[in-house]
């Protein structure tokens, strides 16, 4: 079993923004895993599928970002997932817009949703899909960058990699992680 967790935040007026790269992610692998019924379980959004029979749990954290780690740690000991199969999947500022790269693995890079998995977790050891926002142009603070919405091609750029990094995921879960960073790195 895999648990997959998309990193956002919460309520209407962060959908779909930079931020919540995560949440749509872990949407897309709903659909095409047919989980249909999501609950409200350890402080996160959750649903269940399988993907070329292996079993996933997926979840949205409904903390914010920044306090992701507690719902994550909640549903790895829920579930008796341990480390090794968990997958996080979180925008990046420090990735072109549009592209994916996938690791196990490394620091948070001052991203406070990773930070938070971090602390909890007690280990940087796990699998990090991490789906291209880009930097805010001009002086514009990254706050209002990553959570606000992409307009025109950047929107296009951002579902074409909030797409590839749903895929990626799947691909981790599959057949591991050299292949799947041949194909998406």
């Amino acid at each position: 079993m895999f648990l997959i967790v998309g990193l956002g935040n919460p309520g209407e007026e962060y959908a779909h923004t930079r931020h919540n790269a995560g949440f749509d992610a872990v949407d897309i692998i709903g659909d095409e895993v047919g989980a249909r019924y999501w609950k409200t379980e350890c402080g996160s959004l959750t649903a269940k599928g399988a993907y070329r029979d292996v079993d996933l749990v997926l979840a949205k954290p409904q903390s914010y970002m920044n306090t992701s780690g507690g719902p994550v740690k909640q549903l790895m000991n829920a579930y008796g997932v341990d480390a090794s199969h968990l997958v996080v999947i979180h925008d990046e500022l420090d990735i072109d817009p549009g592209t994916v790269r996938v690791k196990f693995g490394g620091g948070h890079a001052g991203h406070n949703g990773l930070r938070s998995i971090c602390d909890k977790l007690g280990t940087r050891d796990w699998f990090r899909v991490r789906v291209g926002i880009g930097r805010p142009p001009g002086r514009m603070p990254v706050v209002d960058w990553v959570l606000s919405l992409p307009k025109k091609d950047a929107a296009d750029d951002f579902a074409y990699a909030v797409d590839r990094g749903a895929q990626a995921a799947l691909s981790l879960v599959t057949v591991g992680l050299e292949k799947t960073q041949q194909s998406f790195n």
